[in-house]
C-alpha cells in the first residue's frame, strides 16, 4: 500500500466553537502521527462557520507545536488570496520551527465566496498570474543571490516542499511543468481524475528535488467495526454536502439514522457525484476499497479525508485505516 495522509477541514462541530475544532484537530493529527500517516494537511477557507482552519500556517504552527514528527503543511494555501513574499515568510517561519516537517501545497481558487474575495482584497484576476506567483515563491525559498533585493526571512535558503494542487487539468499542466508533486482533489471533485494524473504524468519535467512524478490523491474513508456503523457516520458528510447543493453552509452536523429523509433524488445525485471517491465501511471493506482505489489510480500516496462527528470515533476512524493499509 502507498503512503497515507490525512486533510482536515478543522470542522465546527454542531454544538461546539472554533476552538473546540482546533483542539480536536490536534487530537487527530496526534492519533495519526502514532499511527504512522506521512503528513497532515489543512486547508484555507474563509468566511464559512464550519471550518476553523481560515488563519492556515497559524494551524499549522499550532499542530506542529503538538507533535514531533509528523509532517504538517497547507493542503491548501490559496496563493491569488497572498502575496508570494508573505506565504514564503510565513512557511520560511514554520520551517524554521519545525525544520523537515512542513509542506505547502498551493491553489488558485478563492477558498470562498465572491463577497468574501472582495474583503480579502483579492483581485478578480489574481488567478491569471498563478503559475508566475508560484514561480516567484520557487525564487524566494532559494539562497540569496548577489544583487537581489527582496528576500523572505525567514525563508530564503530553506526549499520548502511546494506542491500544486488542482481538481482540473489546469494544476497537473502547471506541476508537470514546473516538476513539482500534485495533489488532485478527488474527494470532492472527481470527474476529471483519471485524465489529470495522466496529464500529470506524461507531461512530468524531472526536477532537482522530485526526478520523477509524484500524485497524492485524495479520498473520502471512515473506518469503523461495521459496515452499517461507517455509513451511519458517513451521513454528516453526505448532509454537508447535500447543503452544498442547496448553498447553505453550517456547521458540521451529527450523523443521522435514515439520509434519504434528508436529500431529495436530485440532490443525491449531486452529492452522491461529489462524494464518489469514497470508501466506507468495515476494516475488511476499507482494506479492500483502499487495494482497489490505489490500483485503478496508481497513487504514489492517498490524501484521507475521514470527516466523522463525534471525536472519538474520528480517531478511531483513522487508526482502523492505517491498519488495513498495513
Amino acid at each position: 500500500m502507498c503512503p497515507l495522509s490525512i486533510l482536515d477541514l478543522v470542522p465546527v462541530p454542531l454544538g461546539g466553537t472554533p476552538a473546540d475544532a482546533l483542539q480536536n484537530s490536534l487530537a487527530l493529527a496526534r492519533t495519526a502521527e502514532r499511527a504512522g500517516y506521512t503528513r497532515y494537511w489543512v486547508a484555507e477557507h474563509h468566511n464559512m462557520t464550519g471550518i476553523a482552519s481560515a488563519a492556515t500556517s497559524v494551524v499549522i504552527g499550532y499542530l506542529a507545536a503538538g507533535t514531533t514528527t509528523l509532517r504538517l503543511g497547507a493542503g491548501g494555501v490559496m496563493l491569488p488570496n497572498h502575496s508570494p513574499l508573505v506565504i514564503a515568510e510565513q512557511f520560511g517561519t514554520l520551517e524554521s520551527l519545525y525544520p523537515g516537517r512542513i509542506d505547502l501545497g498551493l491553489g488558485r481558487a478563492p477558498g470562498t465566496d465572491g463577497h468574501t474575495a472582495l474583503a480579502l482584497r483579492r483581485d478578480p484576476h489574481a488567478a491569471d498570474t498563478f503559475a508566475e506567483d508560484v514561480q516567484e515563491l520557487q525564487a524566494l525559498f532559494e539562497p540569496v543571490r548577489e544583487g537581489q533585493k527582496i528576500r523572505a526571512v525567514p525563508g530564503a535558503g530553506l526549499r520548502v516542499p511546494l506542491w500544486i494542487l488542482g481538481s482540473s487539468l489546469y494544476g497537473a499542466q502547471l506541476a508537470a511543468a514546473l516538476g513539482l508533486p500534485y495533489a488532485f482533489a478527488s474527494h470532492f471533485a472527481p470527474p476529471a481524475l483519471h485524465q489529470a494524473l495522466q496529464v500529470y504524468r506524461n507531461h512530468f519535467r524531472a526536477s532537482a528535488r522530485w526526478p520523477r512524478p509524484h500524485a497524492m490523491v485524495g479520498v473520502n474513508v471512515i473506518a469503523a467495526e461495521t459496515d452499517d456503523e461507517a455509513r451511519y457516520l458517513f451521513t454528516s458528510q453526505q448532509q454537508v454536502f447535500t447543503n452544498m447543493v442547496r448553498n447553505q453552509r453550517g456547521l458540521f452536523p451529527p450523523p443521522i439514522d435514515d439520509i434519504d429523509d434528508y436529500w431529495t433524488p436530485a440532490e443525491k445525485h449531486h452529492a452522491a457525484g461529489m462524494l464518489a471517491c469514497s470508501i466506507i465501511g468495515s476494516m475488511q471493506t476499507v482494506r479492500e476499497g483502499l487495494k482497489r482505489f490505489v490500483a485503478d489510480t496508481q497513487a504514489d500516496e492517498l490524501m484521507i479525508v475521514s470527516a466523522v462527528f463525534d471525536p472519538a470515533l474520528r480517531q478511531r476512524s483513522i487508526e482502523l485505516i492505517a491498519e488495513a493499509a498495513a
